[in-house]
């Protein structure tokens, strides 16, 4: 029976949507649902990890992203960059009472004059000025892109706390959440343990957040993200199998990005495009255990997670999170999660 979007819903008060981050990352609470529910603290994330497992970390940094101004016409219009095209181009999504032409200029914070190209798909072609590069100009002028569920606009300690402790490469419009539970002491502990670490790069879009909108899933197309595998974590990951030890993803960006580049059945080092969509049935390649958030009822991440840890013991675990009044999405709590053969 194929598989629906209604395979994929679950009920969430609202007010379990985390609207902020706790004062300390290691401060959420962590899921264990294999072998049996555990309520944890992330901050004993090492009492579920063995010499020689290797995390594999997404290092991508969010930019500021998000930005605001009007039309020739006056009409307002908010701007939400999807993806740098190159140092001076970027697709976007627009919000505005009317989508702008080609050739409309875009006059966003008061700094700058952008001329919409053309369409691609549901996203905006976008030329930005060539007085500085366009990762320059938006971590200058754009503001940082918070989730629409939560409620309030980004403030200062959301510079901080909506990156990782790890970030390098800017690209992103949203954090790869996993990863923000993780403080500089935690990863010391881990290292002292011989819990080894990795890093892949994935960009992700904004089209994250997208709704899913087919009622039958093998309709559904991914929107892609760019994403990067070091030699070196190739062959991290290769040490790490030899000696029968785990390789594990925080975060399902890293998860993604490591079985694209392993879809021929051996992990390739590079820079590729990803559409892979993971549904129940796909057969993982790489990735033997996963930390991850809680995710949007009806979503491809949910769908990701149900894949790699079976769809009941999904559906189990989510439930014993809302009746614990575990905290979800990108500020919330975590889970651990093992492959399910």
């Amino acid at each position: 029976m194929a598989l629906t979007l209604d395979d994929f819903d679950y009920q969430l008060p609202e007010e379990l949507i985390a609207q902020a981050p706790l004062e300390r990352r290691t401060d959420s609470r962590l899921l264990q649902v294999f072998p049996q529910l555990n309520d944890c603290r992330f901050a004993d994330l090492s009492s579920l990890l063995n010499t020689g497992d290797l995390l594999v970390f997404n290092d991508t940094r969010v930019i500021h992203a998000r930005l605001f101004g009007t039309k020739d016409t006056g009409g307002r219009v908010e701007v939400m960059i999807e993806r740098p095209l190159g140092a001076h181009e970027a697709l976007a999504q627009i919000r505005a009472s009317k989508s702008p032409k080609p050739g409309t200029r875009l006059h966003l914070e008061g700094a700058l004059e952008v001329e919409v190209l053309g369409r691609t798909g549901e996203f905006f072609h976008l030329r930005f000025p060539d007085t500085d590069d366009l990762i320059a100009l938006l971590e200058r002028h754009g503001r940082l892109p918070l989730p629409p569920y939560i409620e309030r606009t980004a403030g200062g300690a959301d510079e901080s706390r909506y990156q990782t402790v790890y970030a390098r490469n800017p690209g992103s419009v949203a954090a790869p959440t996993a990863g923000l539970h993780f403080d500089e002491a935690l990863l010391g502990t881990l290292a002292s343990q011989g819990v080894n670490s990795a890093f892949i790069t994935l960009n992700v879009g904004a089209g994250t957040f997208q709704p899913v909108r087919v009622h039958d899933l093998s309709e559904h197309r991914m929107h892609t993200e760019t994403y990067f595998i070091p030699q070196a974590t190739v062959d991290a990951i290769a040490t790490t199998r030899a000696a029968g030890r785990r390789v594990i993803c925080v975060g399902t960006t890293s998860m993604r990005a490591l079985e694209s580049a392993a879809r021929t059945g051996h992990l390739q080092a590079g820079q590729a495009e990803s559409d892979l969509f993971i549904l129940p049935g796909y057969h993982f390649n790489v990735a033997d255990g996963l930390i991850t958030n809680f995710h949007l009822p009806k979503s491809t991440l949910l769908m990701l997670v149900s894949a790699f840890a079976g769809m009941e013991a999904i559906r189990r675990a989510y439930a014993h999170a809302i009746a614990q009044r575990y905290r979800f999405f990108s500020y919330g709590d975590a889970m651990f999660l093992l492959r399910n053969e």
